[in-house]
């Protein structure tokens, strides 16, 4: 195993846009390869360097592509560039990550590219599998005879669409049934999860003002000659008071809404990782290091489904060498306000930690002055595939421009997963 550190040298994404709007008709590998080639072309290196790409996607193309590679094409990148595709559902990119880091320091590669996409203006309406099992018998049917006795068989109903959805098929609940009940186990208001959406659209919507994204968003290009050069869905002008007047979505009693809830987004990100001799060797100024990674998992009987991060902040903080205290800037993916919030609870509760980690105190206090400081994925957006790399790159920047060290990047995902992330910032 090498000691050389892995260094995120450089990265790019594009605008994080609501699906089915101006990206509706650029692909996920479209998205992709405008990612993975801008992050190359802004860290000043001969793409025949790069020796693998890892990406994420959750919502794949019903056609079974692997993505990684198609995206690959689509950036005009060398063909000779060995790809691959991952879900881990909100923490696929940032598995990417952690996967070319460990490709780096296992000695396999010196150079690589990780990130992800989502799509989800691309994903498509399915069939029932009666109707499936219908026209494979069809087309298996070796005489007219068979075709037209097998075609007696066809019912109209079979036709009906089934509307893509986001179930945890264990439960059977969305995300956001599942986000509702967990703002009822930890007791987070209706009004807490307001005041903090609005927050993060203000805090999203200063820093755009004030240029900090335009370190590392690429305007895109539209099929229907517009350029897109900002996400979409920051809100400058709401309040808690506008949010409070929304419906429940999940829950007529609930308190989740489309206003304290990530929308569903269509975007790519992608960072650029090396092996710091390596980058020295090419003098490439760096961004930072991945000081460390882990991931959890619990069991969805017993635990709410997005509190894993809590569960991995431990052993990340313990792999990296540090306290929580040490971490300068905290980044909480926000897939639901009722998620972040819940998850403070846990993280500042002593109970909880002796409960759950068997620890005799707490695993910190949560400081909202070091939170999410440029906005989150609620204002920003949340193409699944893409948030990891995205706010990999919004740490590592942030960091840089505050002149400070250390990064802690706290991701939930589906299917009870959580995701942490230390990363350092170096000149």
């Amino acid at each position: 195993m090498s000691q050389d550190r892995v260094v995120i040298v450089n990265g790019a994404r594009t605008p994080f846009v609501r699906a089915r709007s101006v990206f509706q008709k650029m692909p996920a590998s479209t998205l992709g390869g405008i990612a993975l080639r801008e992050s190359v072309a802004r860290s000043d290196i001969d793409p025949k360097l790069i020796e693998e790409v890892y990406f994420g996607i959750v919502s794949a193309p019903a056609e079974g592509t692997n993505v990684s590679r198609e995206a690959l094409f689509d950036s005009n990148l060398p063909p000779s560039i060995p790809c691959t595709t991952i879900n881990r559902y909100c923490a696929s990119s940032a598995e990417a990550a952690a996967a070319i880091a460990g490709k780096i320091q296992a000695g396999q590669i010196d150079i690589g590219l990780a990130g992800g996409v989502e799509s989800i203006s691309s994903i498509r309406a399915i069939f029932s599998q009666e109707a499936t099992d219908f026209f494979q018998d069809v087309a298996k049917a070796k005489t007219l005879g068979q075709r037209l006795g097998k075609a007696s068989e066809f019912r109209p109903g079979m036709l009906a669409p089934h509307a893509p959805g986001i179930k945890e098929p264990t439960t059977g609940l969305t995300m956001g049934q599942s986000a509702d009940l967990m703002a009822r186990q930890f007791k987070v208001t209706r009004e807490e999860q307001d005041k903090y959406a609005a927050e993060s659209h203000h805090k999203a919507a200063k820093a755009w003002e004030r240029g900090f994204y335009k370190s590392h968003v690429v305007p895109v290009a539209t099929p229907d000659g517009k350029i897109v050069d900002k996400d979409t869905d920051v809100r400058a002008d709401t309040s808690a008071e506008k949010l409070n007047k929304l419906r429940p979505v999940f829950y007529k009693d609930g308190t989740i809404t489309a206003g304290n809830a990530s929308p569903l987004t269509d975007g790519a990100s992608a960072v650029l990782m090396m092996r710091e001799s390596r980058q020295k060797e090419l003098k490439l100024r760096p961004l930072g290091i991945l000081r460390s990674f882990a991931a959890a998992a619990i069991d969805l009987k017993k635990e709410p489904l997005l509190i894993a991060p809590a569960f991995a902040i431990p052993r990340a903080l313990k792999l990296a060498g540090i306290n929580w205290s040490d971490i300068d800037l905290f980044e909480f993916h926000e897939a639901f306000a009722a998620q972040v919030l819940a998850t403070f609870r846990a993280i500042e509760s002593k109970e909880w930690a002796k409960e759950k980690l068997g620890a005799d105190k707490a695993i910190g206090s949560i400081d909202m002055t070091r939170v999410n400081v440029n906005g989150g994925s609620i204002p920003l957006g949340h193409p699944f595939g893409a948030t990891g790399t995205r706010i990999i790159m919004q740490t590592l920047q942030e960091l840089k421009a505050r002149k400070k060290s250390l990064g802690l990047i706290s991701i939930c995902a589906a299917g009870g997963l959580g995701t942490v992330l230390i990363v350092e910032a170096i000149d």
